[in-house]
């Protein structure tokens, strides 16, 4: 069987999964009695929320006498860790552009690695029925981002189909009629090249993703990259330290549609799963045993913000939660790291752990995680991670592209600027909207996408992806509102909370738990204002007219763990239970909170 292999790269929300929902359905690899819903290859909860993908996922499909191995990549920055193991894995790529949006931030950082790795794209101009696209513009968009990008002659002789991946068809034009994907999959078949390298070669097989499996132990999903592989063989492991590890492979998977299949056999250029090396590591190699030669180590970019979780230690911790230590909350961090190769986790003390992502969004994902298996944390604020170099301050800076419409283009240039935000290119993007590039301090987008969603009233469109490492610039941005924080412990009283909401907006209701120290609200004002929220009406037996109105409390703003990282200033940490996500000062005693502060 002729083997192809392909990644779908790009940016996020531009019809990576629906696209290959569409392969899998027209290829007759499914079970046509069997609903799969939408998305099939989004198998998280958190996934199937949100409607994007976390994690690469791979699938296999048959399309006449070929083997198609498709991997699904993540299209959101912080996940871009994913994409590029993914890209070494694979011969081809189909870069999918939005024929209305173009050209996105995402979209440039993973055609900049399909291109460093010599890859040749297959340009799919995806959701050409949006009344609002513009296909030829989105191409000249494309050919004029291979060309800024250094690509070679090969390269920009790029295929190009139209899609509805939605709809399940493609075409070679435009005035083509739609029927189905047939075009799609007859330009991967022509234009992939088939896997390099030789079946008669001595073994080498290299791992890019890491599952786990109650059963077998430590699955490895890998690609043959010469030779072939059976079950039982003995292999040797070639870690990237030097170290070498004898063993044996006891169980050996195939994938075919989105099934695992247990197979005795695979040969050079597929991709498959297996099991047999307890400390097998992303980026090692399997090895013939009497010629074993490693292949090259993956390149994963470093982490650029940090955070500090730590054991939750406020006055309700133990209430809500299963897992409430330090051993528990350090084995999982151990349990992540190893098939989460973007994060890094180090402990800094007793039940405190520092742990470094790509971006909010990767490490909110984990925070969100960790509460649904039951686990009770505090977490502080994010930090971009800085680094010296010829003694100079560095930190790291992105490229942030809005869309916005045009009557909110003044304010969105107001905030960005006092963030200190470099505007390098405005574009109108037709509809009354306007397209701003930004070059920006990742320091300064901490905290600004709910107050973006705000001055745009929820209509524009942001994203942003990591650029390069420059010169520190000047002060952080900081909150101007100060925080209303709880000075009593107990039950909130709806007649504390009505008369307190005059003082500024409230994140709790009546009748929800609290205690000193805990933030209950955003101040009007700036500085941070102490109030009792539990306090209640004191009662006599003397009727007066006016006195038993009816209170009318407005509805508190709902915190969520995103929302509550973004607001949080260096004083303050988040406390995330299962049950609730609660603002908190990092001292709850109000003296020693002005003790450090004149620190």
């Amino acid at each position: 069987m002729k083997i192809r292999n392909i990644a779908v790269i790009a940016h996020v929300d531009h019809g990576k999964t629906t696209l290959v929902d569409g392969l899998l359905r027209q290829s007759g690899t499914l079970n046509e009695r069997r609903d799969f819903g939408e998305r099939i290859m989004d198998s998280n909860d958190i996934e199937k929320e949100r409607g994007i993908t976390i994690l690469s996922k791979n699938t296999s499909i048959r399309y006449g006498e070929y083997r198609i191995n498709i991997i699904d990549t993540p299209g959101h920055s912080d996940f871009g860790g994913e994409v590029e193991r993914v890209l070494k894995m694979v011969d081809g790529v189909l870069l999918l552009v939005d024929a209305q949006e173009g050209v996105m931030p995402q979209t440039k950082f993973v055609v900049k690695k399909a291109l460093s790795l010599g890859l040749k794209p297959i340009v799919v101009v995806n959701k050409i029925d949006k009344p609002a696209a513009e296909p030829d513009r989105v191409i000249d968009e494309v050919f004029d981002l291979f060309v800024n990008l250094g690509a070679t002659d090969e390269q920009l002789d790029f295929p190009v189909i139209y899609a509805a991946a939605r709809d399940g068809y493609a075409k070679y034009n435009l005035s083509d009629e739609s029927t189905d994907l047939g075009p799609l999959f007859e330009t991967i078949v022509s234009h992939v090249p088939p896997p390099s390298g030789s079946e008669n070669a001595p073994l080498q097989m290299q791992a890019f993703t890491l599952d786990y499996d109650n059963y077998v132990g430590r699955i490895a999903i890998a690609r043959i990259f010469n030779g072939k592989v059976k079950k039982g063989q003995n292999v040797l492991l070639l870690r990237k330290n030097g170290e070498t590890v004898n063993g044996r492979i006891t169980k050996l998977i195939g994938f075919e549609g989105l099934e695992r299949v247990e197979i005795e056999e695979a040969v050079c250029g597929d991709i498959v799963a297996f099991a047999g090396f307890d400390s097998i590591e992303i980026g090692d190699t399997v090895a013939d045993v009497e010629r074993p030669e490693p292949l090259e180590p993956l390149h994963i970019e470093e982490p650029t913000i940090s955070v500090y979780i730590s054991v939750n230690d406020s006055p309700l911790s133990g209430t809500e939660g299963r897992f409430v230590t330090a051993t528990k909350l350090k084995d999982r961090f151990i349990r992540e790291a190893r098939t989460n190769i973007a994060m890094k986790f180090e402990e800094i003390g007793e039940g405190k752990f520092k742990v470094s992502g790509r971006g909010e969004l990767q490490i909110c994902i984990l925070a969100e995680n960790l509460r649904r298996e039951g686990y009770e944390f505090s977490i502080s604020r994010p930090q971009v991670i800085v680094k010296e170099k010829d003694g100079k301050h560095l930190e790291p800076f992105e490229l942030l592209i809005v869309d916005v419409p045009d009557e909110f283009v003044g304010t969105v240039i107001e905030k960005l600027g006092k963030r200190k935000a470099e505007m390098v290119a405005m574009t109108p993007a037709g509809n009354g909207r306007t397209r701003i590039e930004f070059e920006v301090p990742s320091r300064g987008l901490i905290g600004y996408r709910s107050e973006f969603l705000t001055d745009t009233r929820g209509e524009g469109i942001m994203n942003s992806s990591f650029l390069e490492y420059r010169e520190f610039k000047g002060i952080p941005y900081k909150r101007g509102n100060g925080a209303m924080v709880s000075m009593a412990d107990g039950e909130t009283a709806g007649y504390a909370l009505y008369n307190l909401q005059e003082r500024g907006k409230l994140f709790v209701g009546p009748g929800e738990k609290v205690y000193a120290g805990m933030v209950i609200g955003e101040h009007n004002r700036s500085g941070d204002i102490d109030v009792n929220p539990v306090k209640g009406k004191k009662l006599t037996n003397v009727r007066a007219a006016g006195s038993d109105d009816a209170i009318k409390l407005v509805p508190p703003v709902e915190m969520t763990l995103e929302k509550a990282l973004e607001w949080i200033e260096e004083d303050e940490l988040v406390e995330v239970t299962p049950e609730n996500v609660r603002i908190r000062k990092r001292y709850l005693n109000a003296s020693e909170r002005k003790r450090m502060a004149r620190k």
